[in-house]
């Protein structure tokens, strides 16, 4: 819950001065006395001493303090130090101390005793307000209290009163907004997207996010046109039309429809209609046949006399998906299969990671049944998991002997139609195939499976078309470049599919700073590779200008000559 800011203003301070717990006690209570129930401390910074008379225990109340976004609870808030939170019976003397401070700041601490609550007002500095544009604030230092003006473009929270103030020169956001009660009353300051708004607060940043917190507001002038419906649009690559509803005020001219240039290409005026005061806008976003989405502004202008008021409406594009270069997630071809009463029209590509083996591909049927998530487990809920239905081999053909398996953890590209099958998004029976399996599209040189390692061929074709997966590479040692060491816990040697060193890039690959067996690091206790060593590598691969190799330290050896440990 965001909690309310305990920064009283100095004339708040000043009316609290003698206050205790009844409006109608003095300052001095029988049980508990101050010397003084206000407290000065230079702005520059210092300290400053009262003393307490009791006749009994007394504390100072923890409140919740609230700085930034960082909220304490303690006896007083983070900026200002007391020497003494608690104590007995007779005199004590408590010293009040805080670095200095750029604005001024001020605080309300409760002393108890004996069930008596006497307020200690502190204040440090006074406070200032500075009136700046957006910009001066952005640039301005933390902690220091603005006065701005600029128009409400967007509301993010009506509970507190979260919203995004804009002017010529730049954005910020306003992170609760209170009335003169310092209570979070949104409604009755009135304030909607396109008026313009004076506020006054202290600037903090949270986040890389410039903030002006617990703003007063200073004035709202309404703007002269709102949109009533149609802030913002969102599409698919089809495209659409939108309506956005308007309405102006008495004696306002327009409004003027600006499309911006990132919008003009693809987004067009179908019409306008206006009854009274009531506008229609219609617009139409024509198909994207691109894969990068777009987005774009449209600006409603309307003016009367020597005011005008700016609204803004959005709209934004999905790129084409569902393709080879931009295959569909999971969860997209989940989300677009709950759109379908049958097969699709086309075929899409669909990309994700092996996570359940339901049919092993066989030669009688010549397709497989599996399952697919984003990160390879399986979670028996249709929201996350996808179906890959009696689909074809690589190549789109029957799967005949001889030819590899998936395996749980593979990562696929499947192509074909899509269908909703009672609830269950999934491939059309027969009507998809496997693509590529960790980014290859044969299995004439391994898939990178245990089952089915790659050779060298297999590891180059696969860091050649952009593979970042955990694979396995089979090869026998051809040449050692480092033996395995202590010191550095890997070794360093070269693999080919018959164990002969080529010094041909395509026909060599390096096995870079592998860990040993079980992915750890060498002692002088285990073995050393030999050439000639049949190995299987577990890791990732990359390529170095012309080598391909294992990314050092991560990649191990996984197996030496059929030895795991």
């Amino acid at each position: 819950m965001k909690l309310r800011y305990l920064i009283p203003s100095f004339v708040a301070a000043l009316t609290m001065f003698a206050s205790c717990s009844d409006d109608n006690d003095p300052t001095y209570l029988d049980e508990v006395q101050v010397s003084s129930s206000y407290v000065a401390i230079p702005q520059d910074g210092g300290k400053t001493t009262i003393t307490v008379t009791a006749k009994g225990d007394w504390a100072f109340e923890s409140q919740q303090w609230v700085a930034g976004k960082d909220t304490t609870v303690a006896a007083g808030p983070q900026w200002l130090t007391i020497s003494s939170v608690s104590g007995g019976a007779g005199q004590t003397e408590i010293t009040f101390s805080a670095e200095s401070t750029l604005d001024g700041r001020s605080c309300e601490l409760l002393l108890t005793s004996a069930g008596k609550t006497q307020r200690i007002n502190v204040i440090q500095g006074l406070s200032t307000i500075s009136p700046a544009t957006c910009a001066e604030v952005i640039a301005g230092p933390d902690s220091k209290s603005y006065r701005v003006t600029g128009t409400c473009v967007r509301i993010a929270n009506t509970n507190y009163g979260n919203w995004y103030l804009e002017d010529e020169t730049g954005q910020i956001y306003i992170y609760g907004t209170v009335d003169a009660t310092g209570k979070y009353n949104w409604a009755s300051f009135g304030i909607e997207v396109g008026d313009v708004v004076t506020v006054e607060g202290p600037k903090t940043t949270y986040n890389g996010t410039v903030e002006l917190v617990d703003v007063t507001v200073v004035s709202v002038q309404k703007s002269l046109v709102k949109i009533e419906e149609g802030e913002s649009a969102s599409f698919d690559a089809a495209g659409g039309d939108f309506l956005v509803r308007l309405t102006v005020a008495d004696g306002a001219d327009g409004p003027y429809v600006k499309i911006d240039d990132a919008a003009q290409e693809w987004v067009g005026i179908s019409s306008i209609e206006k009854t009274d005061s009531t506008v229609n806008v219609k617009f139409h976003v024509a198909a994207n046949n691109g894969e990068q989405a777009r987005t774009g502004n449209i600006e409603f202008t309307s003016s009367k006399g020597s005011t005008t008021s700016i609204v803004s409406a959005s709209v934004s594009q999905m790129g084409l998906s569902g393709t080879l270069t931009n295959p569909f997630s999971v969860e997209d071809a989940i989300a677009y299969c709950q759109t379908l009463s049958g097969n699709s029209a086309n075929d899409f590509y669909v990309k994700g990671k092996v996570s359940k083996i339901v049919y092993d591909y066989s030669a009688n049927y010549g397709t497989g049944t599996f399952w697919i998530s984003e990160d390879g487990e399986f979670n028996d809920d249709a929201t996350k998991d996808f179906e890959i239905y009696s689909a074809y081999w690589l190549g789109n053909k029957s799967w005949a002997e001889g030819n590899a398996q998936v395996a749980v953890g593979d990562e696929v590209i499947i192509c074909g139609k899509l269908t909703l099958y009672k609830g269950t998004a999934e491939t059309s029976s027969k009507n998809a195939y496997v693509y590529s399996i960790n980014s290859v599209t044969t299995d004439a040189n391994g898939l990178g499976s245990l089952a089915y390692p790659f050779n060298v061929a297999g590891a180059e074709q696969f860091i050649d078309n952009g593979g970042s997966n955990d694979v396995f590479v089979e090869g026998k040692v051809s040449k050692i470049v480092y033996t395995f060491s202590a010191s550095y816990g890997t070794g360093t040697f070269w693999i080919s599919d018959d164990g002969t060193f080529n010094d041909d890039a395509s026909l060599d690959f390096e096995a870079y700073s592998v860990y040993w067996l079980g992915n750890k690091a060498w002692t002088d206790s285990d073995d050393q590779i030999v050439e000639g060593d049949k190995v299987i590598l577990h890791g990732q691969l990359t390529k170095y200008k012309t080598t391909y190799e294992t990314s050092s330290k991560k990649a191990y050896v996984y197996s030496v000559n059929g030895k795991t440990e």
